[in-house]
């Protein structure tokens, strides 16, 4: 009886973990998604003026700041389009 209901919690253990990747994939999916229409509005954002060329310098210089910090610190910032690395914890 507690081997049955030991082995009903790991199937359903393992159907959450399943049921959260898929998440994951769905959410990586609109993170790439929302990603490509940055360029659209930033060119949008140009042809309506509300985006000089001096922000666009300014903001490329904030990221290329930022991505000089993150290489000094050692972080290693994962690309949105690759799937993170599976665990097994087992």
């Amino acid at each position: 009886m507690a081997q049955a209901r030991a082995e009903t919690r790991r199937a359903m253990a393992v159907a959450e973990e399943q049921e959260m990747k898929a998440r994951t994939q769905e959410m990586q999916a609109k993170v790439v998604e929302s990603e490509a229409e940055v360029p659209l509005a930033m060119a949008q954002a140009f042809r309506e003026g509300k985006l000089g060329v001096f922000d666009y310098v300014n903001m490329r210089n904030i990221q290329a700041d930022t991505d000089m910090r993150e290489s000094i610190s050692g972080v290693e910032e994962t690309k949105s389009t690759e799937p993170p690395p599976d665990r097994d914890d087992d």
